[in-house]
């Protein structure tokens, strides 16, 4: 071990990642990695862990950041990015601290790389100094993201070395021989036989021995789950399973109802629902058995370097006492079943594993000809058919080991590199004032062909389409709030939601209509918009029902619905240009003080609607463009203009 002298003379990197889908994890971990390869000790954190007043006491800082929705930081980077943000940092405040970014976007949007590009500027103003032009990585690249990601880095590399030799003390290329090691897996996996493995469940129900299950499994992998409520808020059973769009139309929208099992549930309307998926019984059991293991075992996860994990121990002592529930530190001591783990935290049957996943096979494949193959594979030159050959496919962790016979991967590594089985979010599309005890969502159910013509479908809207009512399926949930406050009553509304778009709106809409029954409330105008009116209508008796005289959306009210039917004649018709219809109409609900809500797809849409209205209130107003641009955004500043939008 080095002296404590030697350690403070020696450069460090942190590298911060802000994640939505898990590509910024990917990155931030292999830009880690090459920096220890290359003896430069390096730590990897999110941003929703890393304490953002500390920034300016660290020396050199590596960002890795992916843009969401509407040009919007990831949920674990907004606390983080709020700071950065306040007023009473100085322009002196960074000053010594050196940095990077490096963005994660898709150009199909128009805020492409926007925190990337917001964070650099930001870190600038306060002052510190940037090590390297920032990176922007896109997902619609021939070979993703990583194509601007290896170019970059050793750039980086070089710039680094050129700064301070001692970062690098070998230089900053690795050698063959470096290429030939393997790294160490950063946990350990202790086994135990199943005597007395369910003894804690004995005098327990069956809702709390699962919630006991799931909140042990998944606090266990070290740095794969939020440290928050691991234990899922209520469980869930389904009571409604009905199709919205006619079959065989091409696109497959569902509406759910759910009953709550174990506690009574708490949500507004605009809040958002998480479901963890059930995998598919059959794949887990053929994992399990492609990797030689025992389903009946139990297992606990802790991780190798124990200084790490007392940092954690840390961290959750600070946290208030409802964050502590489920904490690793209580949990991960006490054994789970390997099946259960397996089925509750690795996604082994639909996500696609990294490049680092096919690195490290490779020194575990006895073949040969699998060898090489996969050290191209994991090689700068192979990038490309990796890609095509694993991303493009959406190729999953099971397919890949079933593919490589003779590869087999001991299960710590299997357990630090198989993807995280993620919970999934939908908008909830449901009243509780309405519905007591119940949710409703309003789901697309995702599918796909692959280049190779190979089918592919959403791993949870699959698995609730497949759900039957009847029986009795546990559904792990948790309650967050989303991009859409509920409003006050008397608070007029002008809501834009094509297809899904509209399942926030079908609860305001259900909420309103309840409240109607014993106050006065503002009037509601809504613009809903799908292909056809005979294949994706979603809702159509309920918007026609609240349309009707005296309703919430009746013009009567001084309301409106109006739908678009964008593959109905000739020249395809949305939602802005309804709007426009209604110019005159929407300008006097602005006038008296009415919200802007906007949900649906991020890629035109949101923009397509904004710059609708900033042509009606520069028409009907009469006033300049740009003054007419400057009044919305400052009703976006105000509170009164929200985006709810997805990729």
């Amino acid at each position: 071990t080095n002296s404590s002298v030697s350690m403070e003379a020696k450069p460090k990197l942190l590298v911060l990642y802000a994640s939505q889908t898990g590509n910024s994890v990917d990155a931030a971990e292999r830009l880690c990695r090459e920096a220890e390869r290359r003896g430069c000790p390096a730590t990897v954190m999110s941003t929703h862990d890393y304490e953002a007043r500390c920034l300016a006491s660290e020396e050199n800082v590596i960002f890795v950041v992916s843009t969401t929705g509407q040009g919007e930081p990831p949920d674990s980077m907004k606390a983080f990015w709020l700071y950065l943000r306040r007023r009473h940092l100085s322009h002196q405040w960074l000053r010594g601290v050196q940095y990077a970014v490096f963005g994660l976007g898709d150009s199909r949007y128009p805020q492409f790389n926007f925190v990337a590009k917001k964070l650099d500027k930001r870190l600038s103003d306060l002052g510190a100094e940037p090590i390297a032009e920032r990176g922007l990585g896109n997902e619609q690249h021939s070979s993703g993201y990583e194509s601007v990601l290896d170019p970059w880095m050793f750039s980086l590399w070089n710039t680094l070395y050129q700064k301070n030799l001692k970062f690098f003390p070998n230089g900053p290329l690795l050698s063959i021989s470096d290429k030939k090691l393997i790294d160490q897996p950063k946990i350990e996996i202790t086994f135990y036989d199943a005597v007395g493995g369910h003894s804690e469940y004995s005098n327990t129900t069956d809702l709390k021995c699962f919630e006991m299950e799931i909140n042990r499994a998944r606090s266990m992998p070290p740095g794969k789950f939020s440290h928050y409520k691991n234990s899922p808020d209520c469980f869930l059973q389904m009571i409604v399973n009905c199709p919205l769009t006619r079959a065989g139309c091409g696109k497959d929208v569902c509406h759910f109802e759910f009953e709550a099992l174990s506690s009574s549930i708490k949500y507004e309307v605009g809040d958002v629902l998480e479901i963890l998926p059930g995998q598919s019984p059959a794949a887990i059991d053929r994992f399990i058995k492609r990797c030689c293991l025992n389903p009946e075992s139990y297992i606990t996860v802790t991780p190798c370097n124990m200084e790490e994990y007392l940092l954690l121990f840390l961290w959750v002592q600070v946290q208030p006492r409802e964050a502590q529930i489920g904490s690793c530190v209580n949990s991960s001591m006490v054994a789970v079943k390997l099946k259960a783990f397996v089925e509750l935290t690795m996604d082994v049957a639909s996500a696609s594993p990294s490049r680092y996943f096919f690195e490290v096979m490779s020194f575990f494949a006895s073949s040969e000809k699998e060898k090489e193959e996969l050290q191209r594979f994991a090689s700068p030159e192979g990038r490309d058919d990796l890609f095509k050959f694993n991303q493009r496919e959406r190729r999953t962790v099971l397919e890949i080991l079933e593919h490589y016979t003779s590869v087999q991967m001991p299960f710590e590594w299997l357990v630090q590199l198989v993807p995280p089985l993620k919970t999934r979010a939908y908008s909830i599309s449901s009243s509780l004032l309405a519905f007591p005890n119940q949710v409703h969502l309003t789901v697309s159910i995702a599918s796909w062909t692959t280049p190779s013509k190979t089918q592919r479908t959403g791993l949870c809207s699959g698995w609730l389409a497949g759900l039957d009512p009847r029986e009795r399926v546990l559904i792990p949930a948790w309650f967050r709030k989303g991009s859409l406050p509920p409003p006050q009553p008397s608070l007029p509304l002008i809501l834009i939601g094509p297809g899904t778009g509209c399942a926030s709106f079908h609860g305001y809409v259900e909420e309103r209509a309840l409240q109607r029954s014993y106050s006065l409330t503002a009037p509601v105008l809504f613009f809903f918009g799908c292909q056809n009116e005979e294949n994706d209508y979603l809702y159509r008796d309920f918007w026609f029902s609240h349309s009707q005289k005296d309703g919430v959306l009746s013009e009567e009210m001084g309301g409106g619905f109006y739908v678009a039917f964008s593959r109905d004649q000739q020249q395809k018709v949305y939602v802005q240009h309804k709007m426009q219809e209604q110019s005159t109409k929407i300008l006097d609900l602005l006038s008296k003080g009415a919200a802007v809500y906007v949900a649906g797809s991020s890629k035109n849409m949101p923009s397509d609607v904004l710059s609708a209205f900033e042509e009606i209130v520069c028409n009907e107003a009469g006033i300049p463009m740009e003054d007419a641009v400057k009044w919305l955004r400052e009703l976006g500043k105000a509170g009164k203009y929200h985006v709810e939008a997805w990729s």
